[in-house]
């Protein structure tokens, strides 16, 4: 069994495969402020939760865009689970060609869902990850990383106009049944929701248009994953699929590409 570790700026996904499948997935609240011992109380708790013995993991593959966790986090996986965690980064062999200015810029989420897309789908793909940040990421079918662009998350745009307006309310981000909306609340969440999803078309159109003049002839198929992708999914025709396990998968085929590696640094550390 391999575990899978995405940690984002909101949360911290943790997900068990065993080769065929997931057998458990669990989300926890990225914390900097939190040690490697508090870390390592939820994930046991988890774990005993799910009646799945620690000792039974090969091995770790971690991808993260917050660093100020990522020594109580790599600490963490050490103990518990006696592997040497390999981190998603320069250096780590993901079998696609990355055309950013400076590779190293890309963000490891960014790279591991461009990773899963190409292995998967093998056609030109926008992938669009509905996060803290929402990343738009164009790859070729050859597997060219071509870039993208990044915007503040929908919860980002919802907590600003929270914060910046005085007389307005913090909302839940749901759907209302008009855009003409009569009161406050709705108003609000028609604006929030319905304007990220006109921007999400607008992004998604133009990247077309630019994979198009650079010589893309198929049509790039979209996918949508990230805690909120459903939401946005359901009022728009832009998105193809949404793939609630992209990450996850990424990783898991990361690690397989890594796994010579990862027995390397083991030795090393002498685990």
């Amino acid at each position: 069994m391999i575990l899978l570790v995405d940690a984002g700026n909101t949360n911290i996904v943790l997900g068990v495969h065993d080769g065929e499948r997931y057998i458990a997935s669990w989300r926890i609240s990225s914390d900097g402020s939190k040690t490697s011992d508090e870390y390592s109380i939820q994930v046991m708790q988890l774990f005993s939760l799910s009646d799945i013995n620690p000792k039974d993991i090969d091995g770790v593959i971690v991808s993260s865009v917050v660093p100020n966790i990522m020594h109580s986090l790599e600490n963490m996986l050490r103990k518990c689970f006696s592997h040497e965690p390999i981190i998603v980064g320069p250096g780590i062999k993901t079998g696609i060609n990355i055309k950013y200015d400076n590779p190293r810029e890309v963000g490891a989420d960014r790279i591991v869902n461009a990773v899963a897309a190409y292995e998967i789908y093998k056609k030109p793909v926008i992938i669009i990850d509905f996060g803290t940040a929402t990343t738009f990421c164009a790859v070729r079918a050859n597997g060219n990383y071509l870039g993208g662009c990044i915007c503040p998350g929908i919860r980002i745009s919802a907590d600003a106009l929270f914060e910046r307006a005085a007389k307005l309310p913090r909302v839940e981000l749901e759907v209302p049944k008009n855009i003409i909306c009569k009161n406050t609340i709705t108003s609000m969440q028609a604006g929030i929701i319905f304007g990220y999803i006109g921007q999400v078309e607008y992004i998604v159109k133009k990247m077309k248009e630019e994979m198009k003049k650079g010589n893309c002839n198929e049509e790039p198929f979209v996918i949508a994953t990230g805690g909120l992708a459903n939401l946005i999914a359901k009022e728009t025709n832009i998105i193809d699929k949404v793939d609630s396990d992209l990450t996850l998968e990424g990783l898991k085929i990361l690690y397989e590409k890594n796994k010579e590696q990862i027995l390397d640094e083991n030795r090393k550390f002498n685990l």
